[in-house]
């Protein structure tokens, strides 16, 4: 075993010389292996190795005993043992959801909790047949690609060096270094779906592969290199239907599934949404047909215009601010910076191609007490050059702006008459000129819902 989890840790690049390693300890055979086998490495890596464990509450005095012996084992080796107690069942029964997930986010808030402070690595002890049985269970439920990679050997901080070894592998690694463990006993109760797989499923494909885990973790690579593929197309045709005000669904329409599924996928990201083939078919089917679709309480996917735009409702801010030379002022969770130059830094800021999203606007053209705000009924401008005065529904019209964003953009105003406003530009009113002496520069820090600057 202990070549093979070597032969894993170089594949990946999962360990440097000097790094420090905190490893979730169950006490059970893998997590003592997965420990054993770092504590091995120390000298030949130069690893600083820490351990975790976490009493869960639910076993009494079987949870008691787990926690004497990860101590005892710790103390043993010379690691450093951090342990938190915690109230599993009543958490589970506050935040709605099952033990076994309640358990498995206090694990990981506890891991990074601690790796953070110890500018650490995390290690879980997760194996082949651990793989194996996951790969099972999420084709049971109808995954797709990303259920059927397995578990990755490797994600963000958190390293799995033994991902490639079966149970029967570190039980014999443990039985040759006299390595001690505990047994769950609920690891044998048929409570649990998973160990159905793990006792009833498992034994059956070994009888017609005895090398199913190697099999399915093979199976799992090729997966993975397969959806990197299809997430890289996703990318790329991202990019080619990428306008100001959102994604050509022309673009879109003829994509292979795997691809818009996976460009649907990066889309809803930045949102924390994972969608799954439901959400998937409605945004597909908007593609086509256009329409809207709430994807998850106040998250929106639209198409109109020709263009999809996914978005969050947000509620509009009708507060006024006058404008009187402060560094900023924010409306709608957008940062407007405002700066006074004179005639020589313009001419610097024209220049600088890092300035992407900024106006200039004649500052002796402008009122006393300008009004920041959005728009309201009778609003008007005059575009730079046109010599005609606008309302500014039409003109919003006419620059094709998402209707979603519209009472949401922030305007620069003197009465009705916009001077400037974000998307919108500047008015004629306050163009630079051969006549201006000082300027106002207008930058936009924060992103909108879209991601737009």
């Amino acid at each position: 075993m202990r070549n093979k989890a070597f032969e894993t840790v170089k594949k990946y690049n999962m360990l440097q010389k000097g790094d420090r390693v905190v490893v979730g300890l169950s006490g059970g055979a893998d997590s003592c292996a997965l420990l054993y086998f770092l504590v091995s490495l120390r000298s030949e890596l130069s690893l600083t190795v820490y351990a975790c464990h976490i009493n869960h509450g639910l076993r009494g005095e079987d949870a008691d005993s787990d926690e004497k012996y990860c101590r005892r084992l710790c103390q043993s080796l010379g690691i450093e043992l951090f342990v938190l107690h915690a109230d599993i069942k009543k958490l589970s029964s506050e935040q709605g959801i099952g033990t076994e997930q309640c358990g498995r986010n206090v694990r990981y808030s506890f891991f990074t909790a601690r790796a953070e402070e110890l500018h650490a690595k995390i290690a879980t002890a997760h194996t082949a047949s651990d793989n194996a049985e996951t790969v099972l269970f999420n084709l049971t439920r109808g995954s797709g690609i990303r259920g059927i990679c397995g578990i990755p050997p490797v994600r963000n901080n958190i390293i799995r060096p033994l991902i490639e070894c079966t149970r029967d592998e570190i039980e014999e690694y443990c039985k040759k270094n006299n390595l001690g463990y505990v047994t769950d006993k609920t690891n044998f109760e048929r409570d649990y779906n998973r160990n159905k797989l793990r006792l009833d499923v498992m034994p059956v494909l070994r009888e017609i592969n005895p090398s199913v885990e190697q099999t399915i973790s093979a199976f799992c690579e090729r997966m993975r290199e397969t959806e990197l593929f299809i997430s890289e197309c996703a990318e790329k045709l991202l990019i080619k239907a990428r306008t100001e005000n959102g994604y050509k669904a022309e673009a879109l329409n003829n994509t292979p599934p795997p691809v818009f599924a996976a460009a649907v996928k990066i889309l809803l990201k930045k949102y924390d949404i994972i969608p799954d083939s439901r959400h998937i078919e409605l945004i597909r089917d908007i593609v086509y047909n256009g329409g809207a679709v709430e994807i998850k309480q106040d998250i929106m996917a639209v198409v109109s215009q020709g263009l999809l735009r996914v978005y969050k409702k947000s509620t509009e801010d009708s507060s006024e601010i006058i404008y009187k030379g402060q560094d900023s002022v924010i409306i709608n969770n957008i940062i407007i910076k405002p700066r006074l130059l004179n005639i020589s830094d313009f001419n610097k800021c024209k220049e600088n191609k890092n300035l992407i999203f900024h106006y200039f606007l004649d500052y002796d053209t402008i009122p006393l007490t300008p009004v920041f705000r959005n728009r309201r009924e009778g609003d008007f401008f005059r575009p730079v050059g046109k010599n005609i005065t606008k309302r500014l529904r039409k003109y919003m019209n006419e620059l094709r702006l998402p209707r979603e964003i519209r009472n949401f953009l922030p305007l620069l105003t003197d009465g009705s008459e916009i001077l400037w406003g974000l998307r919108i530009g500047v008015s004629d009113r306050c163009k630079i000129t051969a006549k201006t002496k000082r300027v106002l520069l207008i930058e936009t820090e924060s992103v909108n819902e879209d991601g737009n600057k």
